[in-house]
């Protein structure tokens, strides 16, 4: 039975009145084939607001705890975590950065405005070694974006150089004169970063000489390989593709695609400081109409994958080339009286729900989808971590988000499991349709992690899961992640209010199903052998 809903005013009484059929899932893991890379958990660093300074780099000689520099609460939230990847240095900062800049003594690196957010000084105390670094500490793989936008090919050619060269080259001397002895071996690269947009503003005709010419120049060294990812789509953009895949298939091993959820509900204005903050709605105060128009946005992306793929197969049947999604997420206003140019944003359930459902799609898709990394890791858009920009002393503040990742972690490398699910829909509008349940499986040393999250904003729902050769479902571990209010976060002095509880309410029955009962806007995690 579909729910429609009919005003942004559509009350939560009238959503519970609706009698809902229970949700139904078989899953087949005999059929499980296709493994899902742990680069799917990917994260997104740019030079962006307080992602790098005050987020993850406060410098050796700051009173804030710090770990080579590195400000520690958030180092070891990243360790634990278990980044797979992480791009840098943006995003559209990654078209003006000339990255000799950000090496070399730090009091001796020259500064830049960094035009693209909030006109902000930049000071390059930041740059390669630093980044590369941390990634070695975190065990994680650095993705560099390459600047195409402004910079040259000679420019790029010797980063790769000073990154990788194990010779006697100038470029490599001039990396251990700077310390590092050993080439970092960074494998992912990407020949630009949003070509279309603030990468150029370039047509895909124009672009795909461009990165063929950058691409070429960007040389092996020793055994290290890298993995050339080309500036792709904006969301849904099929002709860039096409052209790409056709012009330039054989030069790469990937190609970005970005997709933010945004919806436009009109113009507001800060209400401390009058400026216009955009049409995208609040992180924190939406209507119910509101939250199931933002998690359906978040669900085109499915949609979205499905286009690209099928241009890709039509060049690449065998589908060497990777979508790499390596920007996504929900996009709001900034929060009130923070700089709009540093797109600073809360995270509550809404987030929580639309991440997992949004992991749950990649895995559907991981033949051809191989990397995402959500837009970004501290302190901006949909964030993992959250710092304090007024008491930068205070701990840092975990995420919602945050949470789901960390959840989700025992998807990683496992087989994907497929799977039937029957379930209502809510009608958002004429035209869009909201699932009550989401769901992801896979299979790793023969245990079953079974993702579901509820995305019906009111109601509970049971999910009666039926998994093929199970006689009795032995449940190793469950954990959920919920709150009685959808708009729950977490912030500075209730830095707890969302996160993950250890979870009941399932039963195994006698027939060998397994019945799941999961709160509104909850997202839980079982394992199953």
């Amino acid at each position: 039975m579909k729910k429609l809903l009919l005003s942004a005013a559509f009350s939560v009484a009238a959503v519970c009145s609706i009698n809902a059929q229970d949700v139904q899932l078989t899953l087949h893991p005999n059929q499980a084939e296709t493994v899902i890379p742990k680069e799917i958990y990917g994260q997104f660093a740019e030079h962006l607001g307080r992602c790098i300074y005050g987020g993850i780099w406060v410098g050796k000689d700051s009173n804030i705890p710090n770990v080579e520099g590195y400000r520690k609460d958030v180092f070891e939230a990243l360790k634990a975590l278990e980044v797979p990847v992480m791009r840098w240095p943006g995003g559209c900062f990654a078209d003006e950065y000339h990255w000799m800049d950000g090496i070399g003594p730090q009091s001796q690196r020259p500064r830049m405005v960094n035009t693209n957010w909030g006109g902000t000084v930049e000071d390059n105390s930041f740059g390669t070694h630093e980044f590369l670094n941390l990634c070695e500490m975190l065990g994680c793989e650095p993705y560099i974006s390459g600047n195409v936008g402004s910079g040259t090919v000679e420019e790029m050619a010797k980063w790769v150089e000073y990154m990788n060269s194990d010779t006697n080259s100038t470029m490599a001397e001039l990396r251990r004169k700077n310390g590092r002895e050993k080439p970092w071996n960074v494998k992912y690269f990407g020949v630009g970063n949003e070509s279309w947009g603030c990468g150029g503003n370039m047509k895909i005709e124009y672009y795909v000489n461009l990165y063929k010419r950058y691409n070429t120049y960007a040389r092996n060294y020793g055994s290290n390989r890298l993995f050339r990812i080309a500036s792709g789509a904006n969301a849904g953009d099929t002709h860039w593709m096409d052209v790409a895949m056709r012009e330039c298939r054989n030069n790469m091993d990937g190609i970005s695609v970005h997709f933010y959820a945004v919806r436009d509900w009109g113009t507001e204005d800060d209400p401390v400081t009058g400026i216009p903050m955009g049409k995208k709605g609040s992180a924190l105060n939406y209507t119910d109409q509101q939250y199931y128009e933002v998690v359906s946005k978040s669900l085109e992306i499915e949609d979205i994958i499905r286009k690209h793929c099928a241009v890709m197969d039509k060049y690449d049947p065998k589908k060497r080339v990777a979508i790499m999604f390596d920007e996504w997420g929900t996009w709001y206003n900034v929060e009130p009286g923070t700089n709009p140019g540093w797109l600073y944003q809360q995270n509550t359930m809404r987030d929580a729900v639309i991440a997992a459902s949004s992991l749950d799609i990649f895995h559907k898709y991981t033949d051809r989808v191989k990397m995402a990394n959500i837009a970004q890791v501290v302190n901006v858009l949909q964030s993992m971590i959250l710092t304090n920009e007024k008491n930068p002393s205070d701990p840092c503040v975990l995420t919602p988000t945050y949470h789901i990742f960390r959840m989700y972690n025992a998807h990683k490398e496992g087989k994907f499991v497929p799977g039937e699910l029957t379930c209502e829909k809510i009608r958002v509008n004429d035209r869009e349709q909201v699932p009550v349940v989401s769901q992801s499986a896979s299979v790793k040393d023969g245990v079953i992690t079974l993702s579901l999250s509820n995305l019906d904003v009111a109601k509970t729902h049971t999910v009666a899961v039926s998994i093929d050769g199970l006689k009795k479902a032995n449940i190793l571990s469950a954990e959920i992640l919920t709150a009685k209010d959808v708009h729950a976060y977490n912030d500075f002095g209730h830095a707890n209010d969302v996160q993950p509880q250890a979870f009941k309410d399932y039963k195994a029955k006698k027939d060998g199903t397994l019945t799941v009962t999961i709160p509104a806007h909850s997202v839980i995690t079982l394992q199953v052998k």
